[in-house]
């Protein structure tokens, strides 16, 4: 015990900084280092209080933290101990057991907030997000009567919320009840319950090509036979999309019906007819991803406007206000609903009331809608200037200009896009080359460029210089 008190007897304190995390800094670094051995005793709280000259609540504060640190425990009738890991804690001590595969290692990159610059993210940087509206609806929420922290919230959703969604769908031609709104934690979520609902191991799907990376691999988990249709920025060939239907006979077609990830894309009012008379003929069920719906310029129709018999239809706000806010929602025939229902709460599916009521906030006080418009402009101006400098490194665009976030871009000859994007990690540029969204044979000769993040001097600069390279 000599030890221990001769330790924390030699503690000092600066002025400016919490007396509480003081302690705790100096504690921490007293266990790492030896200085307070694994097991040994620490005197009393009152004895602390003393020694150290603070308050009893200082020193119950300081070890409450040391012990969620796992650097401390208590034990009933007996007093605090010193409790120090035999496991390290550096991550990087053992070998890194993730794939290292170059599409692998550039997908965890995509998503690694480490200070790189990442034009092949799928996501708007944070500076063009509504920071201060954000925060005024994160803090209107958190003082609102209406906040219940104790509870797990309805199945189907914040119902608030959801008659903002019904109000929103509206102005794109679907008209539902809000017992035929189920909110997600995001998209991906959506989807699966989708999957675990409509289809069966063996089943064929039919996909977009190129397509959102996570779709086959979720897809394989299902068991699921996936067959592609090739789309680029004028659509696909209908025509040859009957031929699959018809040799494949697809029990679900998974597809971007505006603003397509990444060509931008969005179906013509013939092609949504001749889409939904095709579901009607040949018997498969059409998921609607509309995840960058509030980022058309021109407004195109949705399929789930023409019932949702055989369609199904998802969206949400993780790619317009923020990646962070993982609130979407699934629109579904009263059918769908009441099991997508049962099944948020079989597997424990319940989503964040907290995030909802925020999104349902900016939702009804006009603040998500003005930010919307203001992106809209913004990717309309970035997109020429992108496009441009694209233009004079030797690159083709082959996706609509001025729709949507993405640029879909053919390299200059003689370049390999997975070549590039694992150079591009070295000088701290994320690409995404087109083999992470498309199994097409010419998939190696694309790149997928963020236009909010590619609007960069920096990115234009490492990006030619790993051409010319």
């Amino acid at each position: 015990m000599q030890v221990q008190r001769a330790v924390i007897a030699a503690i000092e304190f600066q002025p400016g900084a919490p007396l509480v995390q003081q302690i705790v800094d100096q504690l921490t670094a007293a266990i790492s280092q030896g200085g307070l051995p694994h097991g040994s005793r620490l005197p009393p709280i009152r004895e602390l209080s003393d020694m150290m000259n603070v308050g009893k609540s200082t020193v119950v504060d300081a070890l409450d933290r040391l012990r969620a640190k796992g650097l401390v425990v208590s034990r009933q009738g007996s007093g605090h101990y010193v409790h120090r890991s035999s496991i390290p804690t550096q991550t990087d001590a053992g070998p890194d057991l993730q794939p290292q595969d170059t599409l692998s290692v550039v997908r965890r990159a995509v998503l690694l907030d480490n200070g790189a610059l990442r034009p092949g993210a799928g996501f708007l940087p944070s500076s063009w997000l509504p920071a201060d509206e954000l925060l005024k609806a994160v803090r209107g929420t958190l003082r609102a009567a209406s906040l219940r922290m104790g509870e797990y919230g309805v199945a189907g959703g914040y119902l608030p919320l959801r008659e903002a969604l019904r109000v929103k769908l509206s102005t794109h031609g679907i008209e539902v009840p809000v017992d035929q709104i189920i909110t997600t934690a995001n998209t991906v979520q959506a989807i699966d319950m989708l999957m675990r609902l409509l289809l069966k191991p063996g089943d064929t799907v039919l996909l977009d090509d190129p397509c959102y990376f996570t779709m086959h691999a979720n897809l394989a988990l299902h068991g699921a036979k996936v067959i592609t249709i090739p789309r680029d920025c004028d659509g696909m060939d209908l025509d040859a999309f009957e031929q699959l239907l018809i040799a494949h006979r697809p029990v679900l077609y998974m597809t971007n019906s505006t603003l397509h990830n990444p060509t931008g894309h969005s179906f013509s009012p013939a092609q949504v007819y001749r889409l939904l008379e095709l579901s009607h003929r040949y018997g498969f069920h059409i998921l609607e991803d509309d995840l960058y719906c509030d980022m058309q310029q021109r407004m195109t129709p949705r399929l789930a406007a023409g019932g949702l018999d055989n369609v199904s239809y998802v969206s949400g706000f993780s790619k317009t206000l923020t990646a962070n806010s993982r609130v979407s929602y699934a629109v579904l025939s009263p059918q769908l609903a009441a099991r997508m229902i049962t099944l948020k709460m079989t597997c424990g599916g319940m989503t964040s009331e907290l995030a909802e009521q925020i999104i349902c906030t900016m939702l009804s006080d006009g603040s998500y809608a003005k930010h919307t418009r203001r992106t809209v402009d913004r990717l309309y101006e970035s997109s020429s200037r992108v496009t441009s400098w694209l233009l004079e490194a030797g690159c083709s665009v082959s996706s609509l200009p001025h729709e949507g976030l993405f640029i879909w871009t053919r390299l200059p000859e003689g370049h390999h896009a997975e070549t590039l994007a694992r150079k591009g990690l070295e000088i701290d540029l994320v690409l995404a080359p087109g083999t992470l969204l498309s199994k097409a044979p010419d998939a190696s000769h694309y790149l997928r460029f963020n236009v909010a993040h590619s609007d960069n001097t920096q990115v234009r600069e490492r990006f030619l210089r790993l051409l010319d390279s």
